[in-house]
């Protein structure tokens, strides 16, 4: 069930912060959608967001780390907490991976050992409590004050440098911590250096392994004040008269001009490829100190990306989690080369982006379902820059990738899922790269060996006995199969488009009657998996389904759903299963349960993303209310206005993504297919930005918590009368109208439909 974190304290403190947040908004002259952006939504529970300082798709994101080590500290930074230990420039948006917290920067008000020996967060003597009465966040911009240091803490952000402002009490000492060797979570220092460059600069580099096991990042710092002195740490101990020093573990303290002020600024940027590059990607900057300039400039780009989609409604939450919600999808993949272009692979080649920007930070299992697509709508430069990076990555490996994390690949999760991106894509006419070469990595990628599909080509499915995971597995690469074989067909490429429809066709082999659920089968295709408890779940090991059980995962077929129906016996049947699905007991049995089965309605498990497709295959079996029923009882009870505001990992934005569709009343249920399944739209009107000529309005006549039932709808006017509608469609503009009712109209989006 969903997991609630001190609620009557963290509602009371969550409501003063968001008005303190809006009303600084005022002052500082933000307008429209970003003043409903709360990024502490996410950051409880499960959720595994950061509160910091961002823009859309930047190369740093500016956030406390708490210093803490478990599952649910794994973007550095959790709501129940109240430590920091300062203020690191890379973090991960909801991935339940606990990676990257580089190059961390602390403020303090006195000299400290830092040959303290660290065994945890505990022994660090620069940490400081803090408090969230006195600690806010928006979209760009987080502040905070050090209770321990009298301090206030400032952070903003621009594509590719933050900028910190230190606000001492008067007569304090002004100073900085650099830490470099203190790692949390998945992250272990291989390599750092600090040098003191001149009076006000200092540069250097942090090599670690972690979750991305090559990973390299050079930064450069400026300081508004000159360093009066300055301590350097090599593995525990002070190195004198020098001002470099290098070694697994580094640390420094710097100590300030006091000057005629209490504020200190700092200016930071990163590259993956050296100090001279991350030197030139703070001058995009320009020179001057300008935390206010730099934030309004942040504020700026969220309120131009927050503006592409436009809502009406008169419940404020619902703004407050819609847009946090928006503000989400546009925070990953992040933008991963230099301003001259360069880059890092995982292999240490430095490649450059020619003509387009690359990005990493791919978690694609999660984002292909729901954020990609959303791309598609919001900015189709990107999703090209996206695919373009995918391709190089392709150029190196001669596989497209899974899930790559700053230039490395993971090879976390199931499935190649940067396939349905692309032909997605080229499906909707996206241009900006060569369909040609995409179509040869697709190609290539699914007829190559790793990853079971040695398995998959020689059987047709993977047998449960030759590979863990193996229902699911099967399931994916089928989906990809799919995905490759609509792209051979628009390239006229026949064969190809044979030989990839058949395989498509790989689910057929794991669906067992008997039961009505996908099972793992043997090597002989004679002999189930036994014994079989659908509700069974083993967390990545000796498992058939990828962080779930088979109540989850039998119903991964985007590409056929229709035959699933038929496969089941009808209709009537199939209701009958998909409804118990919502309405079975949560019991998940095993001794090894995965901790990412959350948000659980019945069997469903909204907290992941497997499920996020399901309760819209009412619509192919004749029940489309039942979708509009269990999508609208989803939006209401698995998201709020709190830090634990998300029932699962956010995972790069896909959960937030399906909440901005079905929000709006539509969701890319295969999204290669072009095609949006239509739920239960909550708002009265819905406005996205197709382009600065052409909008597509999305209104809903009478919505409201009771009225969740379509009763009819117009396309421009005229009857409307179907489940789905294209991406064609919409991307010509027009008004799509709903009236809603609260008792199903049973006739409705029947026309057309399969029987």
């Amino acid at each position: 069930m969903k997991k609630i974190y001190l609620l009557s304290l963290t509602a009371v403190l969550v409501l003063f912060s968001s008005c303190k947040h809006k009303e600084k908004l005022a002052e500082n002259g933000a307008s429209s959608n970003i003043k409903y952006v709360d990024p502490f939504i996410g950051t409880g529970g499960h959720g595994h967001t950061y509160p910091g300082a961002t823009v859309p798709f930047g190369m740093l994101q500016v956030s406390p780390d708490n210093g803490i080590s478990k599952w649910d500290w794994c973007a550095g930074y959790h709501y129940t907490d109240s430590i920091t230990i300062g203020f690191s420039h890379l973090h991960l948006s909801g991935t339940g991976i606990g990676d990257l917290n580089d190059i961390r920067f602390m403020p303090i008000n006195k000299k400290v050992d830092l040959t303290t020996k660290i065994n945890s967060r505990d022994d660090i003597p620069y940490k400081s409590s803090y408090s969230h009465k006195k600690e806010s966040a928006s979209a760009g911009y987080y502040a905070v004050d050090l209770l321990d240091h009298d301090i206030k803490v400032e952070l903003t952000s621009g594509l590719r440098i933050a900028n910190h402002k230190y606000t001492y009490a008067k007569d304090e000492e002004q100073s900085v911590v650099i830490d470099l060797g203190f790692a949390i979570n998945w992250d272990k220092t291989m390599a750092s250096s600090i040098t003191i460059v001149d009076k006000n600069t200092i540069a250097g580099y942090r090599y670690s392994k972690g979750w991305a096991n090559n990973q390299k990042v050079f930064f450069a710092a400026k300081f508004s004040k000159d360093i009066r002195s300055y301590d350097l740490v090599k593995e525990g101990a002070y190195v004198q008269d020098v001002k470099t020093v290098s070694g697994e573990k580094t640390t420094a303290q710097l100590f300030f001009e006091q000057m005629d002020t209490t504020e200190l600024q700092v200016k930071v940027s990163v590259s993956s490829v050296s100090i001279e590059n991350a030197f030139e990607n703070m001058l995009e900057q320009g020179e001057a100190f300008e935390f206010d300039t730099l934030r309004k400039q942040a504020e700026k780009s969220w309120d131009t990306t927050l503006s592409k989609i436009d809502i009406e409604t008169s419940d404020a939450d619902l703004k407050t989690i819609f847009y946090t919600a928006l503000y989400h999808t546009q925070i990953a993949p992040v933008t991963f080369s230099d301003v001259n272009g360069a880059f890092r692979m995982e292999n240490d080649q430095i490649v450059k982006a020619e003509d387009y920007t690359a990005y990493s930070t791919l978690s694609l299992w999660d984002t292909f379902r729901a954020q990609q697509p959303l791309m598609t709508f919001m900015d189709q430069e990107k999703v090209a820059d996206i695919i373009n990076s995918m391709l190089a990555y392709y150029q190196t490996k001669k596989i497209l990738p899974v899930w790559t994390l700053y230039g490395n690949e993971t090879n976390t999760m199931t499935g190649y899922h940067s396939i349905p991106v692309i032909a997605e894509a080229y499906l909707k006419g996206i241009k900006g790269f060569d369909i040609n070469k995409a179509y040869e990595a697709m190609k290539a990628t699914m007829m190559q060996d790793e990853r079971g599909l040695d398995l998959y080509k020689k059987y047709g499915y993977i047998p449960h006995n030759l590979l863990d995971e193996s229902v699911t597995i099967t399931l994916e690469y089928a989906y990809n199969d799919w995905c490759v074989a609509q792209i051979a067909k628009a390239l006229n490429k026949t064969d190809d488009f044979v030989y990839f429809s058949k395989r498509a066709q790989a689910y057929t082999y794991l669906f067992d009657k008997e039961t009505g659920f996908m099972r793992g089968l043997d090597e002989k295709g004679t002999t189930w998996k036994t014994p079989f408890d659908p509700k069974y779940s083993a967390h990545r090991v000796h498992a058939e389904y990828t962080e779930g059980n088979a109540w989850q995962h039998s119903w991964f077929v985007l590409h056929d759903t229709e035959n699933l129906v038929k496969m089941h016996g009808g209709a009537d049947k199939f209701n009958a299963r998909l409804e118990q699905l919502f309405t079975e007991s949560s019991e998940i049995t095993g001794d090894n349960v995965s901790v990412d089965i959350t948000g659980l309605v019945g069997q469903y498990a909204h907290g992941n993303e497997p499920s996020h497709h399901i309760a819209y295959m009412f619509n192919f079996s004749n029940q489309p209310w039942r979708t509009q029923y269990w999508v609208r009882h989803i939006l209401e009870t698995q998201y709020s206005t709190l830090p634990d505001g998300l029932s699962g990992n956010e995972d790069c934005g896909q959960m937030s993504a399906w909440y901005v569709f079905s929000a709006m009343g539509l969701y890319p249920y295969s999204p290669a297919s072009g095609e949006y399944q239509i739920g239960s739209p909550m708002f009265e009107k819905s406005t996205i930005k197709i382009s600065d000529s052409i909008d597509f309005v999305i209104e809903a006549q009478h919505a409201s918590k009771e009225n969740i039932y379509i009763q009819s709808a117009t396309l421009n006017g005229v009857e409307f009368n179907q489940t789905s509608i294209s991406h064609q469609t919409m991307t010509q503009g027009g008004t799509l109208k709903f009236v809603m009712g609260n008792t199903p109209n049973k006739n409705w989006g029947l026309k057309n439909n399969n029987k």
